[in-house]
């Protein structure tokens, strides 16, 4: 069972889409409590870094994800669920992130901002989440902050838009992303199926 965490900032209704057209078994939890006993997690999510910090902790998920991300469980983070996993962000002066890797998040200087639409990713490392998806393959993205990690091993495929930034990490049974699957048809659709299958 995978759970999909609802914290108030995240996408929730087209990530169950996905995930209910490819047939897997999910709930959304809202509360701790609901995500005790489950397999997997999901951590959407969309809008600014301090707010939704400041919800998980509200509902006891900032802890729980700490807790799950140390014990190396299987996580997917998408978007905002991405740049979550790192110390802080440029968006949120004094924030603290959930930390489960070094670094933060940084503004586009270049382009329009937010960068809204698709783009390519451009694969650095073999991974399974990878699976039958094509260096190059477009995907779909809304955001005006990148992530910067200290650590480059953990960097599975980059996008460029005026700077080559991080589109996809990858650390034990942690995946996270930047792009949206669940709005980036077969292919993202692929790469979901990837993670619920292989990883």
């Amino acid at each position: 069972m995978i759970a999909i965490v609802d914290y108030g900032a995240g996408n929730l209704r087209s990530v169950k889409k996905a995930f209910d057209f490819l047939g897997v078994a999910n709930k959304v939890v809202s509360t701790v409590d609901e995500a005790r006993y489950i397999e997997k997690i999901v951590l959407p999510g969309v809008g600014a870094f301090g707010m939704a910090a400041e919800r998980l902790k509200e509902s006891g998920f900032f802890e729980f994800l700490k807790q799950w991300l140390y014990l190396n469980k299987p996580f997917l983070g998408i978007c905002l669920g991405l740049q979550l996993l790192f110390e802080d962000s440029e968006e949120s002066d004094g924030i603290e992130g959930l930390a489960a890797f070094k670094g933060g998040n940084l503004r586009f200087t270049n382009g329009k901002v937010p960068q809204i639409g698709w783009n390519q990713i451009h694969i650095k490392k073999k991974s399974k989440l990878l699976d039958g998806i094509a260096d190059r393959t477009f995907f779909y993205l809304v955001h005006s902050y990148y992530i910067a990690p200290k650590n480059d091993e953990i960097v599975i495929a980059t996008t460029d838009y005026g700077v080559d930034y991080p589109t996809i990490i990858e650390s034990g049974n942690i995946y996270a992303v930047q792009f949206h699957p669940e709005k980036s048809g077969d292919s993202g659709l692929q790469l979901l199926k990837n993670w619920v299958e292989k990883c």
